[in-house]
């Protein structure tokens, strides 16, 4: 069984900051961080983003 990485780029909730030491950010989750918000949601926790939708 092979999970395919959420791509943040490709969600409405994505955000680019112009804080270099927390470049990236979750509008959805609300949180800012040095890692894709995916990564970081993964990573605490242990489930897939489930607010991923994708831009059109």
């Amino acid at each position: 069984m092979s999970e395919q990485r959420i791509n943040c780029r490709k969600c409405v909730y994505f955000q680019v900051t112009w804080e270099p030491s927390q470049p990236y950010a979750c509008k959805a989750y609300g949180f800012k961080g040095r890692l894709m918000p995916s990564i970081t949601v993964k990573k605490s926790s242990g489930k897939e983003c489930q607010l991923f939708t994708p831009k059109h």
